[in-house]
């Protein structure tokens, strides 16, 4: 028997599951912490008051989400003091999250000190790009001292949907190039060959690629430049204005995809336009992906949007019949888990993504307890 305990802190929020041989049997969430009328005025008072009412007991190890791994962790690793030291050097690559992460590690090794820890990161699935892949077109000193380069993120939801995507074609994973869509208020694309990461969306930090919620995705570079020397735009206020006041929320008002479907649906100009845009961006990521990858068996859609909004599938995905990626309306209405015609060249399909399952199963991985959710 298996019962491990996972721990998600987001900058603002975390999560915490149970998994006893591989069943959920408690989960907890705290949003809005430091936020004014929130859940908490810190992670650690969070995690202590939720993990207060867990069963704690009989414990195999504990699993921690950590956003940036940088270029020193390429798997799942056993926590030790040198780990945590190394994990607080990487702060500057994620300044909202990697505080928290270490936040969650202190409190659980504090409470469960006799429990091994494991920390998971985000970037792990994504360590092994191609160089080519990896390399940004920068001078290479500057890029060398300052660790700039693709890190990619949202690696456990795509390793653990692409994993799933090889079980439901009954297809062994080694054999099958995909491309995973992670559609949330954070979106990443991902082409997959054999199992590995080849090509991401998400760069240094998780602003590249997509359109999100309130995320920019991709921009000129000389937007940044534009917006200080001719818009007045402090470093800071460009940071806030392309994490946070951009992506679907600049273009309409709303970070949420369902509001925007039905302020499109009513005929609203902005909505439609977010829209467009949203959907665009992902189609010109497929085809980039495609020809990374020679050739292709499956697009895999997860995360809340790519689950639920089957006009988002629809439109992402639309035109592309030529290159043997067909979407079948009734089956893309109706959600269902492959909704490509049955004779399609290529699979369409959906996989809900469970990435605190995912960190469980590498948590028990690292330390060769086998796992029994088979």
């Amino acid at each position: 028997m298996t019962r491990v305990l996972v721990i998600n802190c987001g900058s603002s929020s975390l999560k915490y599951r149970i998994f006893h041989d591989g069943r959920s049997v408690d989960r907890g969430l705290v949003e809005r912490i430091g936020e004014p009328g929130g859940g908490a005025p810190d992670h650690s008072a969070a995690l202590r008051d939720v993990l207060a009412e867990a069963d704690l007991e009989s414990l195999d190890v504990v699993g921690h989400r950590v956003v940036h791994g940088g270029t020193e962790f390429t798997g799942p690793t056993v926590v030790d003091d040198e780990v945590v030291s190394a994990i607080e050097r990487l702060v500057p690559l994620a300044p909202l999250h990697n505080p928290a992460n270490l936040t969650g590690i202190a409190v659980a090794r504090r409470l469960l000190p006799g429990v091994p820890q494991v920390a998971v990161f985000d970037t792990a699935f994504h360590a092994m790009l191609p160089p080519a892949a990896a390399t940004y077109a920068l001078d290479t000193d500057v890029a060398r001292r300052l660790h700039i380069r693709r890190y990619g993120f949202h690696g456990t939801s795509h390793a653990y949907v692409a994993r799933h995507t090889a079980r439901l074609l009954g297809r062994p994973p080694e054999g099958l190039d995909l491309i995973t869509l992670h559609l949330g208020n954070g979106a990443s694309a991902c082409a997959v060959s054999g199992g590995r990461s080849v090509a991401t969306s998400m760069g240094l930090s998780p602003l590249a690629g997509l359109v999100m919620g309130t995320r920019s995705g991709d921009l000129d570079p000389a937007v940044l430049f534009h917006l200080h020397r001719v818009g007045g735009l402090s470093v800071e206020a460009i940071d806030d204005l392309l994490n946070h006041r951009s992506g679907l929320l600049g273009l309409a008002g709303d970070n949420d995809m369902r509001a925007v479907l039905r302020r499109r649906a009513a005929g609203d100009p902005a909505a439609g336009l977010a829209f467009d845009v949203y959907c665009r961006r992902i189609k010109e990521y497929v085809g980039a992906y495609l020809a990374v990858l020679g050739r292709l068996d499956a697009v895999t859609f997860t995360g809340g949007v790519g689950e639920h909004a089957a006009p988002v599938r629809a439109a992402a995905l639309a035109g592309l019949e030529g290159l043997g990626i067909v979407v079948d309306p009734d089956r893309n209405e109706r959600s269902e888990p492959v909704i490509s015609p049955p004779a399609a060249p290529v699979a369409v399909c959906i996989v809900p993504t469970d990435e605190e399952r995912e960190i469980a199963e590498q948590a028990l991985a690292v330390l060769r307890i086998p796992r029994t959710d088979r």
